[in-house]
């Protein structure tokens, strides 16, 4: 569930884990969302670089790079980086209507 809706959020949009969450039935656990998202593999054709921290910010990974990677996907999208690298949600957030959630939940 949490794959397809990830998949619904559109080209130079953003959510929040806690959002994806929300919208799959399960509030409160976003941190469930992360960890969904963070076992995608290479090539998956799931936008995980979409979904970001509630703070407007992406969430820090480790060493590994993905955080440049997934920051640069999103530029490349059009999504803008304000002040201290937060983007801002109510410019970019996803505000889904209903005809996209009729079979997401």
């Amino acid at each position: 569930m949490v794959y397809l809706m990830t998949s619904r959020i559109p080209e130079g949009r953003i959510a929040t884990y806690g959002q994806i969450a929300k919208l799959v039935g399960f509030p409160r656990h976003a941190r469930q969302v992360g960890f969904a998202l963070s076992a995608i593999e290479n090539g998956s054709s799931v936008p995980w670089h979409r979904v970001i921290n509630a703070k407007g910010k992406i969430s820090p990974r480790g060493l590994d790079g993905s955080d440049d990677y997934q920051r640069l996907l999103l530029k490349e999208e059009g999504v803008i980086f304000g002040e201290n690298d937060c983007i801002s949600l109510k410019q970019f957030q996803w505000q889904p209507d209903s005809s996209e959630l009729s079979d997401g939940k």
